[in-house]
């Protein structure tokens, strides 16, 4: 199985794999653990049934990382037939998920180029302002102003801002927007 890496297109189904994995493990380990107990005891109350309990701790964190991850869906094969071909010198940023305290914004395709962050959703759940907002003060607390980020849900429109950034001078210096996708990684399941 390959590495999972944030950003890449199908990021989401090998996270979503690779967590589900992990959780039975950890809640296989609590059983076993338990019945390792019982078995040797005969009854319930024995420090390997403490052991199992505390093990349900990260079994439990995994399990609620795991709904997150089934709640995110990623680019589709046919956006990202669309898109790929587009970026041109951007560098593309698939399958992002930001959280907020009161939504989610699915983003199934985002660049960054100086000033300006484009991104595309497929959700229609996804309100388009909120996601601004919130990518706007995330990015403002990780120091970055003045950045005019647009999210869009139409893919014929988000192919023709694609199409315009790519002829549009290079803007901004890359270790900037690396900078700039290093905070868009960081706020991102």
């Amino acid at each position: 199985m390959t590495r999972a890496v944030k950003g890449n297109f199908g990021y989401m189904k090998a996270k979503r794999l690779m967590v589900l994995i992990r959780t039975i493990i950890f809640f296989a380990i609590s059983l076993a653990l338990f019945v390792a107990g019982y078995v040797t005891t005969g009854k319930k109350e024995n420090l390997l049934t403490i052991v199992a309990v505390l093990g349900c701790l990260p079994a439990c964190k995994s399990m609620v990382n795991l709904i997150m991850l089934f709640r995110a869906r990623g680019c589709s094969e046919e956006a990202r037939a669309a898109i790929r071909p587009l970026e041109g010198r951007l560098i593309g940023m698939y399958d992002m998920y930001f959280t907020s305290y009161q939504k989610n914004f699915p983003i199934s395709h985002m660049v960054v180029e100086g000033n300006i962050i484009l991104g595309y959703t497929e959700s229609d759940g996804c309100e388009s302002a909120a996601c601004q907002e919130h990518l706007q003060t995330m990015l403002r607390q990780g120091g970055f102003k003045d950045m005019t980020i647009t999210i869009s849900h139409q893919l014929s429109k988000y192919c023709k801002q694609l199409e315009n950034l790519n002829q549009m001078p290079a803007g901004g210096s890359p270790e900037r927007d690396d900078a700039v996708r290093v905070v868009l990684y960081d706020i991102s399941l």
